[in-house]
């Protein structure tokens, strides 16, 4: 079973930042949305099959083809980026239907991903980068579709490690621990400061140790 993280922020908070350090031979990286990266790196180069095979980045926010890309790539780093679009643009090209059966659907769709990327082989880490809504009560989670979804589905309760992006004074940062307002959870023992650099190479090298998926000496 894979590690599957969750990076949950605002817009321009640093959640796609925070891949500036990754390996980028070693990283996947899947855009629900197509956009240009935050950062300059020549490595980071855009799945073509007539262009670039070699690619690591690919636009899709099909769950079908996400999960499929998922369980075909040899890297070791999956990230799938503005993880609320595959469920907001499904919804928005199905605007003409009636009914609810359309809501269940699409839950179904990202719970599919979720645990398709946490079936993945053990060394595999999985981190999926998303926006955040706060209801009327102050409570922060993950951005869905939805009051219908969120009644049938809780995604952060589907993984055991959620880090929410923060700005102070200039800085960008990963918090590690719950306000108690929001869904932010990490293991104990995992990181001992309560926020971070916004820094996935160093979260991911973390993780990494603490679940002894490095290989030891002999």
């Amino acid at each position: 079973m894979s590690i599957v993280t969750m990076v949950l922020g605002e817009s321009g908070t640093g959640k796609t930042t925070s891949l500036r350090n990754m390996e980028a031979a070693e990283t996947l990286l899947i855009q629900a949305v197509k956009k240009p990266l935050p950062f300059k790196s020549k490595a980071w180069k855009r799945f073509d099959k007539e262009v670039c095979k070699e690619g690591n980045i690919f636009q899709t926010d099909s769950a079908a083809q996400i999960i499929n890309i998922m369980q075909k790539t040899k890297r070791k780093v999956i990230v799938l980026d503005d993880f609320q679009y595959v469920m907001a643009n499904e919804f928005m090209r199905r605007t003409n239907e009636t009914g609810f059966n359309k809501f269940t659907e699409i839950g179904k769709n990202a719970w599919d991903i979720i645990n398709a990327a946490a079936a993945l082989p053990e060394d595999v880490r999985v981190y999926i980068l998303s926006h955040i809504e706060t209801s009327e009560s102050g409570h922060t989670k993950i951005k869905t579709i939805g009051r219908m979804l969120d009644e049938k589905i809780a995604l952060e309760g589907m993984v055991t490690i959620v880090l929410r992006t923060q700005l102070r004074d200039g800085q960008y940062l990963f918090a590690t621990r719950n306000n108690g307002s929001d869904t932010t959870k990490t293991p104990m023992g995992l990181f001992d400061a309560e926020t971070i650099d916004n820094d996935l190479r160093a979260v991911d090298q973390a993780i990494q140790e603490y679940y002894e998926l490095t290989e030891q000496p002999a």
